[in-house]
């Protein structure tokens, strides 16, 4: 396995095939989402009540649910994730932490709400709209072929640099670290 510490004392980063078997889960997803987004510290009652509520879609969720996504968070989900040096799980305080590793996995995870777009799709969508519109403009569609080239590049290249900006502030959290 490639986690853990070497020999030399320095910590190894996670292999892709062990970050992929992590995220496979939707409960350790939500865990992981779960740290990045709220307090620093998390009980495994917290994190059971908020996993319990998204997946029965009740707040408070039922006490059956809440059971559940305890124990198989205590039981499995938190002593791999643990194992693995994503997370810091101390059973006897029933108290989590993210550890170093979890920047490892945020890099993959891209958290998309419901009804909503990944940034993939969205630079996609972006980059076929700027397209369309170039081609549009060629082809002399009227309003848009009537826009000078220059104002309409322009305009596109805002849209790309406003939305990067954007993608920056929102996901400063989620570096990508290279290897050594």
């Amino acid at each position: 396995m490639n986690t853990g510490v070497q020999q030399d004392g320095h910590d190894e980063t996670l292999a892709e095939s062990e970050i992929h078997d992590v995220l496979r889960n939707d409960r350790r997803r939500l865990v992981l989402e779960r740290l990045a987004d709220g307090e620093e510290r998390q009980t495994v009652s917290d994190l059971a009540e908020y996993i319990a509520s998204v997946e029965s879609g009740e707040d408070p969720p039922p006490r059956n649910v809440r059971q559940s996504v305890y124990v198989s968070l205590h039981q499995t989900h938190l002593p791999k994730l643990d194992e693995l040096g994503i997370v810091e799980y101390d059973a006897n305080s029933k108290a989590v932490i993210r550890a170093e590793n979890a920047d490892d996995v945020a890099v993959y995870m891209e958290v998309v709400p419901k009804n909503a777009i990944s940034w993939a799709e969205y630079y996609l969508g972006l980059g076929v709209l700027g397209l369309v519109t170039v081609v549009a403009h060629l082809v002399g569609v009227p309003v848009i072929g009537a826009v000078d080239s220059t104002l309409l590049a322009g305009f596109l290249f805002l849209v790309v640099t406003l939305s990067a900006g954007y993608h920056v502030l929102d996901q400063r959290d989620a570096t990508l670290r290279f290897r050594e």
